[in-house]
């Protein structure tokens, strides 16, 4: 609160509390909400954060998401920030003021009025949400994996399926629960290897009638030629390899016309009769953010922004992220949507509203790519690294994979928890595994 006769701080408010807007809030925060050089304010429409590249996981029940996830409220006590719980649904450029959208109890009771938040610097990074192109009976009967509450209702569906199923005693083969996967991206892919696991578990805890071969069929379905088409060939074949040997059925260059209660049929007239389907194809920004208040926006209602990642109609706006359009030069595609890019975001935006206080010149943004990495679960790990370690791109598997995609989750903790707590987080993990069950049974 402001007194009689102080000047009010800069307030920075972001919009979005994911792996790129949850490190800008802590960074700030320490550098220059400790110090009372600035508001950091930072808004998110849940209570806690969970890395998105780990909603497989959950949604598969080999992670706990309660474990893994982070407080916004302890996290903004710790780091010198403020946070305010709601879902932005609209802005006001002339007054420089967002508003939040009611918040509802679990019982449908408001718990929070609509609220005007009013910012001096607005930072948007809300990520992005599952795109399905308008396909018939897709909102209606398939699971989106973007958010912590949908991987958890997909796998309360699985462990009530296989209960089932284990409770049926059919025949092998028959009556099989099929689960169909729509998207051959990386949450796609590693989605798939993770059930065939999760199965394969749920058979040593007295589901004797479940058979991960036998009993579950899992099929992807892509439109494109080959799975995880925007990563190199070598990657793309390496994990189709992998998959086939565990029976997952993929389903390239088929494009998915309709999902019914009994299944997706395809543009080939092709039908897989399904008991649950995820949707993972495809991306866009939150639909509100389309043209919102006069600011320019692509057709995936991402908000175009220039080399600073500030907004093309408006200084005091930014974006970054997946709802960032942002370009990497004439002729060359997007910034990709990947973590790694909103964290090299992050760490910019850190340095471009601290210039700003000042009046300082604002840098510009330089993506690099330091190559992927897909994890199949405890059957493989494969990738490929690019930039330091070699001209162009070094595939790698197996062991060393493995590490170098366990880091990259240790990396974002520490970008938010430090070196000290992590180290205490990763400790916890590793008792918990040797204390709980291999996957969440319930």
């Amino acid at each position: 609160m402001t007194h009689p006769g102080e000047q009010a701080l800069h307030r920075i408010v972001i919009v979005g509390g994911g792996a790129g807007g949850l490190e800008l809030a802590v960074r700030l925060g320490d550098k220059l909400g400790k110090k009372k050089k600035a508001e950091i304010v930072l808004v998110d429409a849940a209570r806690t954060h969970l890395w998105k590249p780990l909603l497989h996981q959950v949604a598969a029940g080999t992670l706990d998401s309660h474990a893994d996830e982070l407080e916004y409220l302890a996290l903004a006590r710790w780091h010198h920030f403020t946070f305010r719980l709601g879902r932005m649904d609209g802005l006001a450029r002339d007054k420089r003021e967002i508003y939040l959208a009611p918040t509802l109890d679990e019982y449908g009771d408001e718990l929070l009025p609509r609220q005007a938040i009013p910012y001096d610097t607005l930072v948007i990074a809300l990520g992005s949400q599952t795109n399905d192109f308008n396909t018939p009976g897709a909102s209606e009967h398939a699971i989106m994996l973007d958010s912590s509450a949908a991987a958890e209702r997909f796998h309360t569906k699985l462990i009530n399926a296989c209960i089932r199923a284990q409770a049926a005693k059919l025949a092998a083969g028959e009556g099989r629960l099929t689960v169909t996967i729509i998207g051959g991206g990386a949450t796609g892919v590693e989605l798939s290897a993770e059930l065939h696991m999760t199965t394969r578990i749920l058979s040593s805890f007295g589901f004797a009638n479940i058979h991960p071969e036998k009993d579950l069929k899992i099929a992807i379905v892509d439109a494109a030629p080959r799975l995880l088409s925007m990563l190199p060939e070598r990657v793309s074949a390496a994990v189709a390899l992998e998959l086939r040997k565990i029976d997952v059925e993929i389903h390239a260059n088929e494009r998915v016309v309709e999902v019914s209660s009994q299944g997706v049929r395809m543009a080939s007239g092709k039908f897989i009769p399904s008991g649950l389907v995820v949707w993972a194809a495809g991306i866009k920004a939150p639909d509100f953010l389309k043209d919102i208040d006069g600011l320019e926006t692509n057709r995936l209602n991402q908000l175009v922004v220039d080399a600073s990642l500030q907004s093309t109609r408006d200084p005091n706006i930014f974006a970054m992220g997946d709802c960032a359009a942002c370009s990497q030069g004439e002729g060359k595609p997007l910034v990709p949507p990947r973590a790694q890019a909103a964290h090299q975001q992050a760490s910019m935006m850190v340095k471009t509203l601290t210039n700003r206080l000042m009046g300082k010149p604002l840098p510009t943004f330089r993506y690099h790519d330091h190559g992927s990495l897909v994890s199949l679960g405890e059957y493989s790990t494969v990738g490929s690294l690019m930039g330091g370690l070699t001209q162009g791109s070094l595939f790698i598997e197996g062991l060393f994979a493995k590490i170098m995609y366990w880091s990259l989750y240790k990396k974002h903790q520490i970008a938010i928890n430090g070196w000290f707590r992590t180290w205490l987080a990763t400790w916890a993990e590793t008792i918990a595994r040797v204390r709980n069950p291999r996957i969440k049974l319930h």
